[in-house]
């Protein structure tokens, strides 16, 4: 093919759609045109690629016709621009969604932890397969506190901070297993409840109280909403309802994995405290409070703000324009 001939022979076609790619407004007319060329010009740009391979007319056709998708496909948002929606709508609506399947796996995690404390510390031979009695006594009287005070708070603060952040996701991610969410959750409370055990059997279950709650009512209830959002999934695979399968897990897990990213806000939180105040020397009643208003912060913008999102009609997932078809219209 000679390139100069074919150039010639389509210049005209070829500068009329980067006239139109270029203009501020579009009639009709001219929109119709635009895509007729933008089909023409692709055409040509494919028999030049083929042919001649890459060469400057064929690089001038290609520029042309990215303007001119843009004019009709659009650019994509401004991520700032969404992000007051996914702050106030879907977001606090993803969670709020969770609000009764948090709880119940709140309520479960802490029971598992309180029976298997009271059976550790009324059991003084469970209590000694725990350990030697010189290790049990190194815990409590130092190891359980020097694990907050042994790090600068800064780096404490980043490693449990992206520990956390890592099993929430993970928790989410792996949710659909229905599995990984229920051995995250009982390991947890596994771990709270033979320390509980070894803290209260030599009289130090004040220092474990002042220890763990300033940080660990927001870090608890985070990672208790992470395996709620992942049985969610679970559930959506298994009982999809009216909808097919494959929707119904597409539409949950868009919706809950959002919660991934709004977790990892709440467990900075969390691992700021954990670092800056849980070791502090501040009065305990003082710590604890602002575990306190950290954890009713969280709870408000889950229930309050979540709940005024539900009810305007968010459901945490995609809008329609960006999630794509559902269903097949005639029309």
């Amino acid at each position: 093919m000679d390139l100069d001939a074919y150039t010639t022979a389509h210049r005209a076609e070829w500068g009329r759609l980067e006239e139109l790619a270029r203009a501020r407004s579009l009639t009709g007319p001219e929109a119709d045109e635009l895509i007729e060329l933008f089909q023409t010009g692709s055409a040509h740009l494919s028999t030049i690629a083929s042919t001649v391979g890459q060469s400057v007319p064929g690089d001038r056709l290609s520029v042309a016709l990215s303007r001119a998708r843009l004019r009709f496909t659009g650019a994509s948002d401004n991520p700032l621009r969404a992000l007051p929606r996914f702050l106030w709508l879907q977001l606090p609506a993803a969670l709020y969604r969770l609000r009764w399947l948090t709880l119940a796996v709140g309520v479960a995690s802490i029971l598992i932890a309180v029976l298997l404390a009271s059976w550790v510390n009324g059991d003084h031979a469970v209590l000694a397969a725990l350990g030697q009695q010189a290790d049990l006594r190194a815990l409590v009287d130092s190891q359980f506190v020097d694990y907050y005070r042994q790090n600068p708070a800064a780096s404490f603060t980043g490693q449990v901070w992206t520990n956390n952040a890592w099993v929430a996701a993970q928790c989410i991610a792996f949710g659909i297993t229905g599995v990984y969410p229920v051995v995250v959750v009982i390991q947890n409370a596994v771990n709270l409840g033979i320390d509980a055990a070894a803290m209260f059997a030599f009289g130090k279950g004040d220092v474990f109280f002042s220890y763990v709650l300033p940080h660990g009512m927001l870090e608890l209830t985070s990672i208790f909403v992470a395996a709620a959002a992942g049985l969610r999934i679970f559930w959506a695979w298994v009982v999809p309802g009216p909808r097919t399968r494959t929707r119904s897990l597409a539409e949950e897990g868009r919706s809950l994995f959002i919660i991934a990213i709004g977790l990892v806000l709440s467990l900075f939180v969390s691992g700021v405290i954990e670092g800056f105040v849980t070791p502090s020397h501040l009065p305990v009643w003082v710590k604890i409070s602002i575990g306190a208003v950290a954890l009713a912060a969280f709870l408000s913008y889950m229930l309050v703000v979540g709940g005024r999102a539900v009810r305007a009609g968010e459901t945490g997932d995609l809008d329609e324009a960006d999630r794509g078809a559902t269903q097949l219209v005639a029309g």
